[in-house]
């Protein structure tokens, strides 16, 4: 059987790998729309956190199997159709992610200043399609929308020591942005309460742990709480514990003053968490060109736990800042009219990762379930849908006894449209000149920003 994955972050690497563990004959060919493999992995996990990238040697591994083959540079559904893949493979699987955001549709929202946090994220990750977003970082104030890791990323590599990020692999211009940035205080705004965040414990430990950075948490949030988490799930609560602890810890014997005094004094910089308040407005400065503050509807919960809504109370708050960052979630986007797509839910309409009433195509990831979870999250959701495609195959809904040419007809097709794609083998190069430049600054690696430039250098 032939098998094509269609993106090569994690879904589809997991998805590739679990196919060819279990089936002896199985070949898989990764399309990938970048010069560059790993999605999210390269494009999303944050340069401060390396460790988390360490899923990279497992894809190598995969990739340089010789039943498995990586195709960048390959738009899917405009160099190739999904329909021309469904004729040269017996399965086709999409995991192409989630490549948009959601928008907070209020007014004020393509004001300068304010900025997605994908674009944000992409921007000092690298992603080549952010790279010359210049965010505005000459203010005091920034305010992020969101309570999910991504907004705790932001928030950290803002008011992180530039020692710090200097060690990682954060790409040389926004590294040189940072070092000019005026920003010295962090607002991460929800519209739900302390018991809703979507982030967790050990992004938020990293947080209050920060160098010369102080949390600044109102204790009033916090009353009561207590009572209210005694039988919530473990990591719910140990979280709730840790956000009350930071509120109200107690000066030590020192005049409140000078204790005061001196955590500034040792903290020049600050963040914060703010609850119950829904960006209304974008508030506009005085020539209409930039952001200079957002109105938030203040909002009272109705229901308790994960399924508490925020109603707006009819009262609001203004909030000065001129940095805006909305980060409330990603969006999958439909890949080829040929493929059904749920524009409500942001999916392809699946079960088990079978695609509704197309056999032969399946999805994994964050286009099959929402951009929700962890790199674990997408390996278990890739597992299955690979389990689907292994079932099918066993059972005969796949029928392999006609022969596919896959990448063969493929090829074709792409030279055809004056198309060249990118082996693993040319990555690998690519990765290795990386890796050389961030040697000489002391750096893990310098990403190349520019895929002209990933060209140029494997002779494209």
């Amino acid at each position: 059987p032939r098998v094509c994955v269609v993106g090569s972050g994690p879904a589809g690497f997991y998805t590739a790998q679990h196919i060819l563990k279990h089936h002896d004959g199985a070949r898989v060919d990764i399309y990938e729309k970048l010069p560059v493999p790993f999605g999210l992995v390269r494009f999303g996990v944050a340069p401060d956190h390396p460790e988390v990238k360490n899923v990279i040697n497992a894809f190598t591994q995969t990739a340089r199997s010789e039943r498995c083959a990586y195709y960048g540079n390959v738009t899917v559904g405009r160099d190739v159709t999904v329909a021309e893949l469904q004729q040269a493979y017996h399965a086709v699987v999409l995991s192409y992610g989630a490549e948009d955001n959601r928008v907070l549709g209020i007014p004020g929202e393509k004001l300068s200043g304010v900025y997605s946090a994908r674009a944000f994220v992409g921007w000092y990750n690298g992603l080549p399609e952010n790279r010359d977003l210049k965010p505005d970082l000459s203010c005091e104030t920034a305010l992020i929308v969101g309570h999910g890791n991504v907004a705790l990323d932001i928030a950290r590599i803002l008011l992180s020591p530039l020692s710090l990020l200097r060690k990682t692999d954060i790409t040389d211009g926004s590294l040189a942005a940072l070092a000019c940035s005026k920003v010295k205080r962090v607002w991460l705004v929800g519209r739900r309460g302390p018991l809703q965040v979507a982030f967790t414990i050990k992004e938020l430990r990293e947080m209050i742990n920060l160098p010369g950075a102080r949390p600044v948490l109102n204790p009033a949030d916090f009353t009561g709480l207590e009572n209210a988490i005694k039988d919530a799930p473990r990591p719910r609560k140990r979280l709730t514990e840790l956000m009350i602890k930071t509120a109200l810890e107690k000066p030590g014997d020192k005049t409140v003053e000078a204790q005061a005094a001196a955590m500034q004094a040792a903290a020049p910089r600050e963040w914060g968490l703010k609850f119950q308040r829904s960006p209304q407005e974008v508030l506009p400065t005085a020539d209409g060109q930039r952001a200079r503050g957002v109105r938030m509807a203040l909002t009272r919960l109705e229901g308790s736990g994960d399924s508490a809504k925020a109603v707006p109370t009819g009262d609001t708050e203004e909030l000065e800042c001129g940095l805006v960052l909305s980060s409330i979630g990603y969006r999958s986007l439909p890949l080829d009219p040929s493929v059904p797509f749920d524009t409500q839910s942001g999916i392809i309409p699946n079960s088990s990762g079978r695609v509704q009433g197309v056999p032969g195509l399946y999805c994994s990831g964050w286009v099959k379930r929402g951009p929700t979870g962890v790199i674990i999250t997408t390996m278990n959701d890739s597992f299955d849908t690979a389990q689907s495609v292994l079932e099918d195959l066993q059972v005969g809904v796949l029928d392999v006894s006609t022969s596919r040419e896959g990448f063969g007809a493929v090829g074709s097709i792409l030279r055809s449209r004056g198309v060249r794609p990118v082996s693993f083998s040319d990555w690998e190069k690519i990765d290795a000149a990386e890796v050389a430049r961030g040697k000489a600054a002391g750096k893990p690696r310098e990403k190349i920003v520019d895929p002209q430039e990933m060209l140029q250098l494997i002779g494209h």
